[in-house]
């Protein structure tokens, strides 16, 4: 599949064998959820529309995501107290190994059953996964055998408070973990990504001194609500529109 856009609009083009109806209409699907484009943000841009993040009324806020909730929560646990250079190491080997190879190159995300049935040594030695190793098999089999259905937080029905209980209650995922997955896989806003790289980033762009307590942080973007979180990830990531992404 080959994705392009010209003129405002994305083209999904299949590229190897044929897609019948019900193939086509389960991609849609699939891209529409990735990018987010049945998402409404039309509130948020009222809030920022009067103050320093009216910028992103142009269009700014929807964030891709991956096709499940699983490969989210996989992949944010691979973010935790590692370098982003880190993150992407472990998630490659993931793909290079257990991921099944896709007609014309690269290879999809590893399935729950794959990741439950690679071995200790698999995550210790090939992901140099460290402490997460034993996390991400252990999450990867409550998914396979149907003790977890991650795919049920995408309810818009469930409270963010409950879905952020069930977050926590995974293996590999605390707080930082739930809001980041709220955040930027299940479109829940009301959270603030609080880590070792937010935290001085804010402390820098707002100009502070000294350290600044969470509490301090959450109390700049109370006014928006249930989107504080996605006003707090635009305002320290301005610079990615401005300048690109960071690699």
């Amino acid at each position: 599949m080959r994705l392009t856009e010209s003129g405002g609009k994305l083209r999904i083009e299949v590229v190897t064998g044929s897609a019948g109806q019900g193939l086509r209409v389960a991609l849609m699907k699939t891209v529409a959820h990735m990018f987010r484009l049945d998402e409404d943000l039309s509130g948020f841009y009222e809030l920022v529309n009067e103050d320093d993040l009216s910028w992103c009324a142009l269009g700014a806020g929807r964030m891709l995501r991956a096709p499940t909730v699983f490969e989210d929560v996989v992949k944010t646990i691979c973010t935790t107290n590692t370098a982003w250079s880190g993150t992407r190491r472990m998630t490659a080997a993931l793909v290079d190994n257990l991921g099944v190879e896709a007609p014309g190159s690269g290879r999809t995300f590893p399935a729950p059953e794959a990741m439950a049935e690679a071995d200790e040594s698999f995550y210790r030695d090939v992901v140099r996964a460290g402490y997460r190793g034993p996390y991400l098999k252990t999450l990867a089999s409550e998914v396979a055998e149907g003790r977890v259905d991650l795919e049920e937080l995408n309810d818009a029905g469930l409270p963010d408070e409950e879905v952020a209980l069930r977050l926590l209650a995974l293996p590999g995922v605390g707080p930082y973990a739930a809001a980041h997955v709220m955040l930027t896989s299940l479109g829940r806003y009301s959270r603030l990504v609080l880590d070792s790289w937010t935290r001085p980033t804010y402390a820098r762009l707002a100009g502070a001194r000294r350290t600044l307590k969470d509490v301090t942080i959450e109390r700049r973007f109370k006014r928006y609500g249930d989107w504080a979180g996605l006003a707090f990830w635009l305002y320290l990531t301005r610079n990615w529109v401005e300048e690109g992404l960071p690699v």
